[in-house]
């Protein structure tokens, strides 16, 4: 039995997020007290994760992270899914120490044996990156959902939370655009194999250069691009600052390969839900733009920003760990818009 595990979910990957507007309605009653002094980074900045200091000057990190599927095959899924929850304690300049699983199954629709390639994907990853998958939860589901919850531990000096930019700021970012539009193609069927293992290859490759980032004083402020895009996270960045962002269009990278299906219309739905909840914000987004700006990513790169005296430096660093990279914009003084795309 070959079993297409898009073809059971609504959503795909981190295109399955909840609305930011919803999400924003759902926790506006949801202020926690007491204030735990400890927790260094918890739910009001919308970080990548939680952070704890212990005593030692060591700091917990604490996340979780799933979806439904993005991809047909399971063993695929598993491993995307773990790269994207591992992610996020790279995204804090955190180093990764365990995993334990969170599984949704519709177990009259679709046999165990089939989970157990999700599981067995998730393993290789972890096991790639040195953490055990120590052991999970499951639930009967409607959907199939998979993820994980990461520890990770990080010192407190190198923490690097995803509002921390400041005025000059030279912007990064570590893999193209153009996830979820490649995503779209596939459970629509017109993706082919060459762009099929574009699209796995993407999404399974590791932020683990965060961990290195995290080290660097130089580097300011640091996310992940996922279910809210590019534009969403960037406006993440820049909230509750007195600054804006101007993106040079020219620079930013966008996968050929989503160019040519975004010319057929091919893209999420939740691409225009991102669009409505961010155009506001933004400025010099014209004609199809907001297909790649607002584009849903699954396991999408690190966006960080750095000191503009330390360019150079950060290109050579960048090179030297063969990590790919791009620098797209830079941070400004506030601007009639927080983001101007030029």
């Amino acid at each position: 039995m070959s079993v297409k595990l898009t073809q059971y979910s609504k959503a795909s990957g981190c295109g399955c997020k909840i609305a930011p507007a919803v999400l924003e309605e759902i926790l506006s009653g949801c202020k926690q007290e007491p204030v735990f002094k400890n927790l260094l980074v918890g739910n009001e900045t919308k970080d990548d994760a939680a952070v704890y200091e212990l005593e030692d000057g060591n700091c917990i990190i604490s996340t979780t992270d799933f979806f439904t599927p993005i991809v047909d095959d399971a063993f695929d899924f598993g491993k995307i899914s773990a790269c994207n929850s591992i992610s996020d304690v790279y995204a804090m300049g955190g180093k990764p120490l365990m995993a334990v699983a969170i599984l949704g199954w519709p177990v009259d629709k679709i046999p165990a044996n089939v989970a157990q390639q999700v599981i067995k994907g998730a393993q290789e990853i972890c096991s790639k990156v040195g953490i055990p998958l120590a052991g999970g939860h499951s639930v009967d589901t409607q959907e199939p959902l998979f993820g994980l919850a990461v520890t990770g531990l990080v010192k407190k000096q190198h923490i690097k939370k995803n509002n921390a930019i400041k005025e000059n700021d030279i912007l990064y970012i570590t893999k193209p655009l153009g996830i979820g539009i490649l995503s779209t193609a596939l459970k629509r069927g017109l993706l082919n194999e060459a762009h099929y293992q574009l699209l796995i290859e993407q999404t399974t490759s590791l932020n683990s250069i965060g961990e290195k980032l995290g080290a660097l004083a130089y580097v300011h402020s640091m996310t992940d691009i996922t279910g809210f895009g590019f534009a969403g996270h960037l406006l993440e960045m820049l909230a509750d600052t007195n600054l804006s962002a101007t993106i040079n269009k020219s620079a930013l990278p966008i996968m050929e390969a989503a160019k040519e299906y975004a010319k057929q219309f091919v893209f999420p739905d939740n691409t225009t839900r991102n669009y409505n909840a961010q155009s506001n914000h933004i400025t010099g987004m014209t004609d199809l733009d907001f297909i790649f700006y607002c584009d849903p990513q699954t396991s999408g790169g690190l966006l960080f920003s750095i000191d503009a005296s330390h360019e150079k430096q950060m290109d050579v660093f960048l090179e030297s760990q063969n990590q790919y990279f791009a620098k797209v914009g830079t941070i400004t003084s506030k601007q009639e818009k927080e983001i101007v795309f030029l």
